[in-house]
């Protein structure tokens, strides 16, 4: 995706113009529009000048974002440069606004007394508020030019209505100024005095003013939504220091190549990702992962840009640099993330296209109708002006945005990457979350986890044998009886006609001495292995370890166990989800025994053992017909099932953040960031249903009272001034309402609510519970109609309905078939509504 700068956009409208004319381009397959951002996310293959000239044909100005890395972003690349330009034109509105109020209201309406030159002189009075409120109206002649450039580009947008708002007042009273000229010559006193009641200077001054005060509160507000992700660009250093020749030099972090050694002092930050050649060292990496707890680091492990060294020297070498580090993959993930629009935000786009253009169709309407009803000019255009200036499509336009923003940006800081803004909308909807089982359920790496020794041998002894046949084998099991006698300090000796026999174990010499380890049925032919200890590896077999025996000439000497063990916070992590509602599925490769022992542990609903890594792409799809499916793997075995899914999230992906296949990363390698991800991305969606509603409540509820509907029945109406106040705070209350989102507790499971779980396991011997939605039923009666029609279809078993909750729960044999269930129920005279 290439991102552009958009300037000029005042409002959504703004960006729906700029969306749809860039959309309109040959060879753009997709174009989003960011109001939040000011920026343009496309793909495609439209060239950049195309693309910017289609912007400013719309009326706009674009220019291509420049490639930055984490390191060389500036820190204004997203300061926030408007709240101080509102806040200098503020300042200046206000000035000049105090003394106009002084003069037409203070002054008309308290008595507060005015310079002696102008006492009396209520001409001179008219032209001062002229003057003032035309000062103010060049102070914000920005409202205008964007206003009416929208006009003429035939996009009118939120300035416009502010422009035509305040215009219309100015306009009004000019021509009222000029008619208490001429009362003035002919001596109509009275004319005169009523003519200056009729002026309204000071609201054509105040509706800008109240504006710009909300603009500015919805600005500085705008700013702290990327604060997530300006925190993440000033983590890099400016500098390295790289060895060149031989020696330390310090040089700008653009400079370091991949294969650079350089050099990282306790307290600084690593400018680079790389891998250690020389030192040892805690790094604090909660910056990218959310973890505060520092990884030691030693030989041959792997560091991260942006990550601070907190205690050793630490010599490394660079492997990925610019662009490619873990830092700058993140913070191009979070910034497409705000630049994707979710699929909630296309009903506002819907309504905010046509907004403007209604809004100014309602106010013209207002006009006729009151001056129809008898009124005078200056009231029915005070209703008018009042419709268009408490209008808002930017409460609109804001209300998704502003929430993923936030959103993603929590996220990030806990190490939750959301590639989009409809991964961050759809993984809350999950249904059910499919698990590889290596790496993401267990930690991927077999240990030992018991020692049976035979009679005559110490555990000392057995682990010797085991240790001086495996350290030989390249066998992953191999590898965890190695680290083991490692950590007991084994000191293996040296065989000789060592053996690995395929299929059976490992053989070797020791001296005279013959050593053997592997399955039972290898050393069960050469040593005696007695009933008790087959019983012991029976059992250890049935709770998923393997039992590795081993003998010396011709004596068992004992078992050694080795399984890959469960995560420590596993089952926790599925019983979260469960009690999400979410329906938990472990795939695995291992066969079923192994398998079953696994997913009791783990606390699993359904097992799924025996599927190979390409057989897991099938699997996923026949899950999806049962629900949202979610899966959770390792983001490069998984990829073909990660793609399948509905939500693709890669877990245990270390530095390499940059996988395709995935929706979703999760940079802890923790499963718990699964139900921690579901639930923020609940929360986010629940702040965007909650800001939309504002949004459109506001409208509906504030135009009909700006154009005086209710005067009749309640009396209420509304003066411009009020209108504009309102419309001021709609867009600072959306985006203030989003900001809550960072203080939201990702892992706190206390609130977590229960949704009704509509699918169950597809086996012959298990039924599924299907949950539908029925319209009409009104009564008892109608239960019974609806159920009967239902139960006669063969493959439900029974169906209990309910009018109250306008739904029926199957219990089905085998597939459902939908179109059956929906023919069944419009037959009986009911409207089948679908899954609940």
């Amino acid at each position: 995706m290439k991102q552009y700068n958009v300037t000029g956009m005042s409002c959504v409208a703004c960006s729906a113009r700029v969306e749809k004319a860039v959309s309109s381009v040959d060879g753009v397959s997709s174009c989003s529009v960011s109001l939040l951002t000011n920026s343009m996310g496309v793909e495609g293959t439209a060239s950049d000048s195309a693309i910017i000239e289609a912007v400013k044909n719309a009326g706009y100005g674009a220019s291509l974002k420049g490639t930055k890395t984490a390191a060389s972003a500036p820190d204004d690349e997203l300061k926030d440069t408007e709240t101080p330009a509102m806040k200098r034109r503020l300042i200046a509105s206000l000035g000049f606004l105090i003394v106009l109020m002084y003069i037409s209201m203070g002054h008309m309406m308290f008595g507060f007394p005015l310079p002696a030159f102008m006492e009396g002189n209520h001409i001179m009075m008219g032209i001062a508020q002229l003057l003032l409120a035309a000062i103010v109206m060049v102070i914000n002649q920005k409202f205008f030019i964007n206003g009416f450039m929208g006009i003429i580009h035939r996009s009118p947008n939120m300035d416009t209505l502010v422009a035509l708002g305040s215009g219309a007042s100015f306009i009004y009273s000019t021509c009222v100024l000029f008619a208490m000229t001429d009362a003035q010559l002919k001596g109509y006193n009275e004319a005169v005095m009523g003519y200056m009641h009729n002026l309204y200077f000071e609201s054509a001054a105040m509706i800008l003013t109240l504006i710009t005060v909300g603009k500015m509160l919805e600005a500085r507000s705008k700013g702290k939504t990327t604060n997530a992700l300006k925190s993440l660009m000033k983590l890099s250093p400016k500098t390295a220091v790289v060895f060149i020749n031989g020696e330390e030099v310090e040089v700008l972090v653009e400079q370091v190549k991949k294969g650079d050694i350089f050099a990282v002092r306790p307290g600084e930050s690593i400018p680079v990702d790389g891998v250690v050649l020389e030192g040892e060292s805690a790094i604090n990496e909660a910056a990218l992962t959310g973890e505060s707890i520092p990884v030691d680091k030693i030989k041959g492990d792997s560091v991260s840009a942006g990550t601070i060294n907190q205690s050793g020297y630490l010599k490394c070498e660079a492997t990925r640099v610019g662009e490619d580090t873990t830092l700058s993959q993140i913070i191009k993930m979070v910034s497409d993330a705000a630049a994707t629009k979710a699929p909630i935000a296309k009903i506002a786009d819907k309504v905010s296209g046509v907004f403007v253009p209604v809004v100014i169709g309602i106010a013209l309407v207002t006009l006729a109708v009151w001056l129809l009803l008898g009124h005078n000019i200056g009231y029915s255009l005070s209703r008018a002006i009042s419709v268009l200036v408490i209008s808002c499509p930017c409460a609109l336009g804001l209300a998704t945005p502003v929430a993923i923003m936030v959103g993603s940006g929590v996220g990030a800081k806990n190490g939750l990457l959301f590639k989009t803004s409809i991964s961050l909308e759809k993984t809350g909807k999950t249904q059910i979350v499919a698990l590889d089982k290596t790496g993401t359920i267990t930690k991927g790496e077999p240990q030992v986890t018991d020692i049976i020794t035979a009679e005559g041998f110490t555990e000392r002894e057995l682990l010797g044998i085991a240790y001086s046949l495996e350290r030989k084998s390249e066998h992953p099991l191999a590898k965890a009886v190695i680290k083991f006698g490692d950590e007991k300090q084994i000191n293996g000796d040296e065989l000789v006609e060592f053996k690995a026999l395929a299929g059976n174990g490992l053989t070797g010499k020791l001296g005279d001495t013959t050593l053997r380890g592997g399955n039972f049925e290898y050393i069960s032919s050469s040593s005696y292995i007695d009933e008790k200890t087959q019983t012991a590896a029976q059992e250890l077999s049935e709770q998923g370890k393997t039992p590795l025996f081993f003998s010396k000439d011709d004596k068992f000497a004992g078992i050694i166990a080795v399984a890959d063990v469960i995560k420590a916070e596993s089952p926790e992590a599925i019983r979260e989800l469960q009690n999400m509602g979410i329906r938990v599925v472990m795939l695995t490769g291992d066969n079923e025994r192994t398998a079953n022992a696994i997913g009791k542990q783990a606390g699993v609903d359904e097992v799924i053992a025996g599927v190979l890594p390409d057989g897991k792409e099938n699997v996923i799809r026949k899950l999806k017909k049962k629900g949202k499916v979610a899966m959770v793997g390792d983001g490069i075995n998984d990829a073909p099932a990660l793609t399948a899914a509905d939500m693709g999230i890669a877990i245990g992906a270390g530095a390499d953040v940059a996988i395709d296949a995935a929706d979703v990363v999760l940079m802890k390698s923790k499963l718990s960031d699964v139900p921690a991800a579901v639930r923020l991305s609940r929360a986010t969606l629940r702040n965007i249903h909650q800001n939309l509603f504002w949004a459109f409540i506001y409208n509906i509820i504030g135009i009909p009272l700006a154009a005086g509907v209710y005067y009749k029945l309640f009396g209420w109406q509304m003066n411009p001034m009020f209108g504009a106040a309102a419309m001021s705070l709609s867009s600072f209350f959306v985006v203030t309402n989003a900001l809550r989102l960072n203080f939201f507790k990702l892992y706190d499971s206390s609130h977590d609510k229960k949704r009704q779980i509509v699918i169950m396991e597809d086996t012959a011997n298990e039924k599924n519970i299907v949950t539908i939605k029925v319209k009409g039923m009104m009564c008892g009666h109608c239960e019974a109609r609806v159920k009967k029609a239902l139960e006669e279809l063969t493959f439900i078993d029974e169906a209990v309905t309910s009018h109250e909750q306008g739904k029926a729960v199957l219990s089905i044999s085998g597939e459902m078939d939908e179109k059956a269930v929906k023919k069944a129920i419009t037959d009986a005279g009911y409207k089948y509504q679908g899954i609940k």
